[in-house]
């Protein structure tokens, strides 16, 4: 051996060791360029959250294999990161690497985007183009789609069409996922010029057939009200997939075509298209719309058959169902019977339960999220705040009010519109009010609400003043505002200003509006012209159970107990079943004309034939027949037999009957409750004394009026008003400050003297006495 060595010389040992050596560089590159092919091959598979672990272990063994500088393998690693959903590693493995080229930085916005951060995804783009990188053509779909994501904000979706304006600019053609994007921007803003000129657009390309372009497209042309357009590019398309039924059918659905989405639910099934749940939770509204329970246990039938998973959307939309359709229990089983709730689920509890007048099960359902962790939302306190108002519950909604403005919520319309109207159903009109001024951009709904609020509490004229300032501020106009407005004229007495509205209304798009003309029958009746109410009501294209009740409350109230009963027995003819109100309707006018029997028997009728429960006003209703007719121990005899404890309504009718007839005993009962129930009112007190001064019981007298003084109770004053050539003037007992007081009175003393000649003798409201001068 030593000799052959000897032999080499030692350049010919160098020349042959140097081959070696570089033979074996060869080898080990390409050993080493075939390994990291194959761990890349392995990172590609890894695309899901479920195969994190093993990308992570590759990720080990890279490090170990000593690849953590190859270029390729850190590039495939970022992208495993980014599908697999492990953000946190993605950022930390993007920071290792070359930051030259687009990909890494794509990878980074392609995740965020996928993550639904979608800011942190503009942010990264914006970083690219400050560092020098040129984005590319799979850049600008991801920024695209980050920019629509934020479509909550205006600026965001223009920042979208902006992009793919600077894309159209370059060189980078726009592909399917650009066009999604773009179009999905169109579709949340309502552009449906650009949409159709990007349609095309998406012509010239040669994608109309494309898939996810095709079903972006009809969604864009469905949430525009482009119905027609939808229809005609759906029957165009000739392969239609799940995502194109279900874009039609939501299309429907969301336009108010409700019988159109069910046709349409049908044809699916025909044609051997499995619904999936987005189908199901975006058909379920045409359901809801139309209270057909039948039809919603029927697909509640078929998810269970089928094994339909009940994901929340659907668990939301079923038990929407079941809670407008009245079935409370359904809904409370659906709801409990999986672990799939979220504050989408609960908010729809809590709506459903204040619909069914549950309140305290809503405010149950809202503290149970709050324990839960869950954070409630706009919607979620906009739907807790009517359940709050149900009860009268002044203080729990102050607490919501206050949660709202710490979280930034109050400047909402629905949000603020819900305050407005907490507080006004609590009593408490002026912290409405300013609710009301703080809201910064009003909808329709907002100003309905300030504007019934007034009317349905003393406030008339500010409500037709509210009304004026909703039509000069540019906001439209719809049947509530009309049926508000018409209502506070009612309550005013101002004809004058309800013809105004029915000038409106008839120039309008109004004057078929079953509701608006509802409300115009009611205000023609309370101003006392029952014939332009009864004109109204004859003219009627078609009439619904609120015209009906109109009409023969109308009549009721004039005491023409004939006639309303007439119409009642013609509503039944044609169709219409009554419900509480029209039965409240006739009752009543049978009071105002003394018919006991007959009003005692339609209370019967209502609970009997018809099933209807009686209400608190059914059960005032018939206190006050007893009461007009001085049966008061019948009276009396009604409000023990009530299934729930009787409110001050009910106390304060046996009281004025009391009154009128002289009945100290139950006077004294009905008082000791109204007392408790509302301390405050000094109507109540008044009318006790009043019935002990009848009597001549001038001690209690002075003790109602020691009473008043102990607990503070102020007096009210009491306010009439007359209209004079459309303007009204409003007096209070003893008023000076009317600009022609002194004529008025004048005119009222000469007035006074030629009655007493007459033989007339004024009936003192309350009998005077020496020790009740200051009463």
């Amino acid at each position: 051996m030593s000799k052959r060595l000897t032999r080499i010389s030692p350049a010919n040992f160098i020349h042959t060791n140097c081959n070696h050596i570089q033979h074996s560089r060869v080898l080990y590159s390409n050993t080493e360029h075939a390994w990291a092919s194959q761990l890349a091959s392995i990172l590609q598979a890894c695309n899901g959250p479920s195969v994190l672990q093993q990308g992570r272990q590759v990720h080990a063994q890279v490090i170990v294999s000593g690849y953590s500088n190859n270029a390729l393998l850190g590039t495939k690693l970022l992208g495993m990161y980014v599908l697999c959903g492990s953000i946190v590693a993605a950022k930390n493995m993007f920071y290792k690497l070359e930051l030259g080229s687009s990909l890494p930085w794509t990878l980074m916005i392609r995740g965020f985007t996928k993550m639904g951060w979608f800011d942190f995804a503009l942010l990264f783009y914006f970083k690219m183009l400050g560092c020098g990188v040129f984005p590319d053509k799979y850049t600008f779909p991801c920024v695209i789609k980050a920019c629509g994501g934020l479509n909550n904000v205006r600026l965001d979706s223009i920042n979208a069409l902006q992009m793919f304006l600077e894309m159209r600019n370059s060189e980078i053609r726009p592909n399917s996922v650009t066009f999604a994007c773009v179009l999905s921007v169109c579709a949340s803003e309502a552009m449906v010029v650009l949409g159709t000129q990007l349609h095309g657009l998406v012509v010239r390309c040669g994608l109309e057939l494309d898939s996810p372009v095709a079903n972006t497209l009809l969604a864009m042309y469905s949430k525009c009200q482009k119905l027609f357009d939808a229809c005609a590019l759906f029957d165009m398309m000739p392969q239609t997939d799940l995502v194109t039924w279900n874009g039609m059918i939501s299309g429907f659905v969301q336009n108010g075509f409700m019988g159109e989405a069910s046709h349409l639910f049908r044809e699916m099934i025909s044609v051997g298209v499995k619904p999936d749940s987005i189908t199901l939770a975006s058909f379920l509204p045409s359901v809801t719309e139309s209270a057909c329970l039948n039809q919603g246990k029927e697909i509640h039938g078929y998810m269970v058959r089928h094994g339909v998973p009940l994901d929340v959307f659907l668990k939301s939309a079923l038990i929407d169902i079941y809670l407008k359709c009245r079935n409370v229990e359904m809904a409370r089983k659906i709801f409990s019977q999986s672990n799939t709730t979220d504050i989408v689920v609960c908010t729809t509890m809590i709506s459903g339960f204040t619909l069914n007048g549950m309140n305290s099960d809503a405010l149950a359902i809202f503290r149970w999220l709050l324990k839960e962790k869950m954070r409630p939302n706009s919607v979620t306190l906009a739907s807790t705040l009517p359940a709050c108002a149900g009860l009268a519950a002044l203080k729990l909604g102050k607490e919501l009010h206050c949660n709202i403005l710490k979280n930034g919520l109050d400047g909402r319309c629905h949000v603020g519109s819900a305050i407005t109207d907490m507080y006004a159903k609590c009593g408490r009109l002026d912290l409405a009010h300013q609710t009301f001024e703080r809201i910064s951009e009003r909808d329709t709904v907002c100003w309905n609400s300030m504007i019934t609020s007034c009317a349905q509490n003393g406030k008339p004229e500010d409500a037709i003043d509210l009304f004026r300032q909703l039509g000069k501020g540019g906001t439209k106009y719809d049947c509530v505002s009309i049926s508000a407005a018409l209502s506070a004229c009612a309550n005013l007495s101002s004809l004058h200003h309800g013809k105004e509205i029915h000038s409106f209304m008839i120039k309008g798009a109004f004057s078929s509006d079953l509701f608006a003309e509802s409300a115009l029958i009611d205000m023609y009746a309370k101003c006392g012209n029952l014939d332009s109410a009864r004109s109204v009501f004859d003219m009627m294209q078609g009439k619904n159970e609120v015209s009906w009740n109109s009409i023969i409350s109308a009549y009721g109230n004039h005491g023409h107990l004939k006639d309303s009963l007439t119409l009642f027995h013609e509503m039944l003819e044609n169709g219409i079943q009554p419900d509480h109100v029209t039965f409240l309707a006739i009752i009543s006018a049978c009071g105002h004309a003394g018919q006991v029997d007959n009003g005692a028997r339609y209370f019967r009728c209502m609970t009997e034939q018809y099933g209807i429960p009686a209400q608190m006003e059914h059960y005032a209703c018939m206190v006050d027949l007893f009461g007009r007719a001085g049966q008061l121990n019948e009276a009396f005899e009604t409000i023990k037999s009530m299934p729930f404890t009787p409110d001050a309504g009910v106390w304060g009718t046996l009281l004025g009957a009391c009154r009128v007839h002289g009945n100290v005993e139950l006077a004294e009962v009905a008082s000791r409750h109204l007392f408790d129930i509302d301390p405050q009112n000094s109507g109540y007190y008044v009318l006790l004394s009043n019935v002990h001064a009848d009597a001549g019981q001038w001690g209690s007298v002075l003790k109602i009026r020691s009473l008043m003084k102990e607990r503070q109770v102020q007096k009210v004053p009491g306010y009439s008003w007359i209209n004079i050539n459309n303007n009204t003037h409003i007096f209070c007992a003893a008023d000076g400050s009317h600009p022609q007081s002194a004529e008025i009175y004048s005119i009222l003393n000469n007035l006074l003297l030629e009655l007493r000649k007459e033989g007339y003798f004024p009936q003192l409201y309350l009998p005077m006495h020496p020790q009740t001068m200051g009463l």
